[in-house]
């Protein structure tokens, strides 16, 4: 799947809620650089990690059925061999839109999510966020 051009946006433009999968809590880690920018820029973030309590203050969830909230987008930073866990609860969460971001591409969960009437994307977070791709 080739990366794309996209405008996210939340319902009327606002903020959305966006999960974090992989997130960590090293700063080094573009999956931290993620959660840190997209609260920068007013998302609703959950960061996703099983082994963490919070990323810096924010609370994390093991699964993204402990999330509370609807889920506008999930952004991918596990490797393709590390997603077989999560691939279910990935399509029952219902995300509009999931972002593969680079090492994460996955063509057969992609296709699995687009039969499922959710929008896969390879793109980096981060690139969409810095070029107002992402956000409002």
């Amino acid at each position: 799947m080739p990366i794309q051009r996209c405008h996210l946006r939340g319902p009327g433009g606002g903020s959305m809620n966006v999960a974090v999968l992989g997130a960590s809590n090293r700063p080094e880690r573009y999956s931290h650089m993620a959660v840190m920018l997209l609260r920068e820029k007013g998302h609703a973030v959950f960061p996703v990690n099983p082994t963490l309590r919070t990323v810096q203050d924010i609370p994390a969830y093991a699964s993204l059925r402990d999330i509370p909230v609807p889920l506008d987008v999930v952004s991918v930073y596990l490797s393709p061999a590390n997603q077989a866990r999560i691939e279910e609860e990935l399509v029952r969460s219902r995300p509009r839109r999931v972002i593969f971001n680079p090492g994460a591409e996955n063509p057969a969960l992609a296709d699995r999510l687009r039969a499922a009437g959710i929008e896969p994307m390879n793109a980096c977070t981060l690139v969409l966020l810095r070029t107002g791709q992402f956000a409002p």
